[in-house]
């Protein structure tokens, strides 16, 4: 062989040995590399799961449970077992059905933002929102487990049965409507629509109650600038529609119109009870709009229990979800409302409502007249109901009204 050639070869070989060698020891280094940073993420995973469990842990105390998500233990408990048995909320790898409902209803709670919930649970921030949006999905679907509209047969609430002032003139009323507002996030060119009397735009709601404080209906998603008898007369066409039992009727303010379905109190009277706290009534129409008043604040206390166990609707500041999500949010909230004041109603909460209701500003009322026949025919079961209970207030110790 040529020497030179030789040589030449010589040095090829050295070349690719050092060469192999080089990139023998890159594959070590990259390989101790890698796991090192899969011992990083496996002590990271660690860790967050210890957070997590914490968290969890904590959920078992009665005290800090109803601070994190407004409901016992037991009850939470019982919640997740409800939602598991939709088939929506599954266990699986990396968080349980009890994690994912924590994380909803603490949003809900405390209005929470993802961000937070990213830096107490570890997750990121599309697994929190895929969570937040499975459970409020879970809520939803258990609509005709949760609310419940009054029957053809409904008995006499015993609210009123038990009742000497509400006693027989109202055996007839099945519960109280009333509209709410919150507030939402919508495009610059819809504003306009959704702004009422707010300087934001808002959704206006529509709730109707039983007097054992549950909402039985709930429409939401109206723009804020309609009118509530707007929103009622839309609620009374839609398929899922606002039901009404034969000869029955719902007790409602002045803003929606007098009818047989729907008795409002009389106008230019005085009708909020703090205005009756010094100077009883007078006549019937005061002694009606009392009585009305007092039953009919049902509806203000269980919209103010709800928005005070859930701020997430009560909040001014403007949401992070769109307009179908907060529609969807508020039903939720309202069907949760039911669940507890079936199961674990907080005593200190509606106490906490009704003192704040009592001092309230008193609002006058709006102007909706309608003279139609319905109108005429909501009149005369007014005022025989305010004349036969004006008959029998002065038969009997005036003092009891």
């Amino acid at each position: 062989m040529d020497p030179n050639h030789f040589q030449a070869y010589r040095k090829m070989l050295i070349a690719a040995m050092t060469a192999y060698i080089g990139y023998f020891f890159v594959l070590i280094h990259i390989e101790r590399y890698r796991n090192q940073i899969l011992e990083l993420r496996a002590e990271a995973r660690i860790e967050r799961e210890e957070v997590r469990d914490k968290l969890m842990k904590k959920l078992r105390d009665d005290v800090e449970c109803r601070n994190v998500i407004r409901m016992g233990p037991d009850v939470f408990r019982r919640l997740c077992a409800i939602l598991r048995g939709t088939f929506r909320l599954r266990d699986n790898q990396y968080s349980c059905v009890e994690e994912q409902v924590a994380k909803f209803l603490h949003v809900l709670s405390h209005n929470t933002r993802n961000r937070l919930l990213r830096f107490y649970f570890g997750r990121s921030l599309g697994t929190i929102s895929c969570h937040f949006h499975r459970v409020l999905r879970a809520i939803v679907s258990v609509e005709d487990r949760l609310l419940l509209q009054p029957s053809d047969d409904c008995e006499i609430p015993k609210e009123i049965l038990l009742k000497r002032k509400f006693n027989p003139y109202f055996e007839k009323c099945i519960g109280a409507i009333d509209g709410t507002h919150i507030r939402v996030k919508v495009p610059k060119n819809d504003a306009k629509r959704y702004r009422s009397r707010k300087q934001f735009p808002t959704m206006n709601n529509l709730v109707a109650c039983s007097f054992d404080m549950k909402f039985t209906y709930v429409l939401a998603g109206w723009e804020g600038s309609a009118h509530d008898s707007t929103v009622l007369q839309d609620a009374l066409q839609r398929d899922d529609k606002l039901k009404i039992p034969r000869g029955r009727y719902y007790l409602a303010d002045a803003g929606y119109a007098l009818s047989p379905s729907f008795l409002t109190p009389y106008r230019a009277t005085r009708y909020h009870l703090k205005e009756y706290s010094s100077r009883p009534p007078e006549n019937s129409k005061e002694l009606y709009n009392l009585r009305h008043s007092s039953l009919r604040n049902v509806v203000e206390r269980c919209i103010g229990v709800v928005k005070k166990r859930f701020p997430i609707i009560a909040s001014g500041t403007e949401p992070s979800y769109d307009e179908d999500t907060v529609s969807d949010i508020f039903f939720a909230c309202c069907m949760l409302h039911n669940f507890l004041m079936g199961v674990d109603p907080d005593e200190r909460l509606i106490a906490e409502v009704d003192n704040e209701l009592m001092h309230g500003e008193i609002e006058s009322n709006r102007t909706v007249v309608s003279r139609s026949e319905n109108y005429r025919e909501g009149e005369r079961i007014r005022d025989n109901i305010a004349l036969r209970m004006w008959t029998d207030y002065n038969q009997r110790d005036a003092l009891r009204i």
